[in-house]
């Protein structure tokens, strides 16, 4: 049966999530359908730059996406204290540029005057549009029915374009949320429509490595990676973007059908750092979906998860205990 939605986001356990939405229908989202023979290669673009216009929008940060054939995927950072930190004026020019709002907020960005009523009204309203622009469920929402409408127009038909949810998989610590990154990035690898990272079009690792070798900063729309753990550290993922794109290439020239997983000579530092032995990275890289439902991390913290969430039973502990064993 479906969980519910609060059944599988818990922002006092993590703020780092992996959402996939799958289309519904035989036609693609992107690429050729064998089908029909028609080429939909263009819709990629669509999918990522609705992507990262909302990321600008709502305070959800963007850590890694490949848009697929006919999925979606993106690992996504909700910042509380962003949207928290907006002003009045700023929650509603935010939320206008995604709907009209109400004759109220309108007014008020008019700077007409309210009465007090009218005030304790725009008050309520505006808590509401705070809420919902660091919700998770938003944002997903809004990027697939953007996306539907435009397919359906060009297809010329009616009807659901996606099915009725987004998968949804709270990544509890650090290991998770490198190895879900990792297995995001290297979808295109996997499936066989790129050869090589920087080759992965409409992915996060394009972008992020086209930034490293041109020497610039990484592209503001994705959260940075900002070094090893320290004091005073800032806002990002706690590892070396260089270690990150190392790990990526190295993980995915050993993902192959005629090979068995094997790093063949030393194993990389950050992998030492995680914890986990090259074996141990290349099945968590290779086959996330497969292992973890709802959560991923450690047997302890997912068991704190399934106690906040209120589920009786959570799928994955048993591969948490040889994977990711508590550091």
């Amino acid at each position: 049966m479906p969980q519910s939605r609060k059944s599988q986001i818990s922002l006092s356990d993590t703020p780092f999530y992996h959402c996939v939405s799958r289309c519904v229908r035989r036609s693609f989202l992107c690429g050729v359908d064998h089908y029909s023979g028609q080429n939909y290669e263009h819709r990629r673009a669509w999918v990522e730059e609705r992507l990262l216009f909302l990321s600008s929008v709502f305070a959800i940060d963007i850590c890694a996406y490949a848009v697929m054939s006919n999925h979606v995927h993106v690992v996504l950072h909700v910042n509380v204290d962003k949207a928290l930190n907006w002003s009045n004026k700023q929650v509603l020019a935010l939320w206008h540029t995604l709907y009209k709002g109400t004759l109220l907020t309108q007014r008020f960005m008019r700077d007409d005057e309210l009465t007090k009523s009218e005030m304790h009204t725009l008050a309520d309203t505006i808590a509401v549009y705070r809420q919902r622009l660091h919700d998770i469920s938003w944002l997903m929402r809004n990027l697939n029915e953007h996306i539907a409408r435009e397919a359906n127009k060009e297809d010329e038909c009616t009807g659901r374009f996606w099915e009725g949810r987004f998968k949804s998989q709270a990544l509890l610590d650090n290991r998770a949320l490198l190895a879900c990154m990792a297995y995001v990035d290297l979808n295109p690898i996997r499936t066989k429509i790129a050869t090589t990272p920087e080759n992965s079009h409409h992915t996060s690792i394009q972008k992020r490595i086209h930034a490293l070798k041109t020497n610039q900063h990484p592209p503001h729309t994705l959260l940075p990676f900002v070094g090893n753990p320290r004091q005073n550290m800032p806002k990002g993922i706690s590892f070396s973007l260089k270690d990150y794109c190392e790990l990526v290439d190295i993980t995915g020239r050993v993902i192959r059908e005629d090979k068995q997983g094997h790093i063949a000579t030393t194993q990389p530092a950050i992998l030492q750092r995680l914890g986990l032995s090259d074996a141990q990275w290349l099945t968590l890289t290779t086959e996330f979906e497969q292992h973890f439902c709802y959560a991923v991390g450690s047997e302890h913290l997912m068991r704190n998860f399934s106690l906040h969430t209120q589920h009786q039973k959570i799928r994955g502990l048993g591969k948490a205990k040889l994977l990711l064993k508590s550091a």
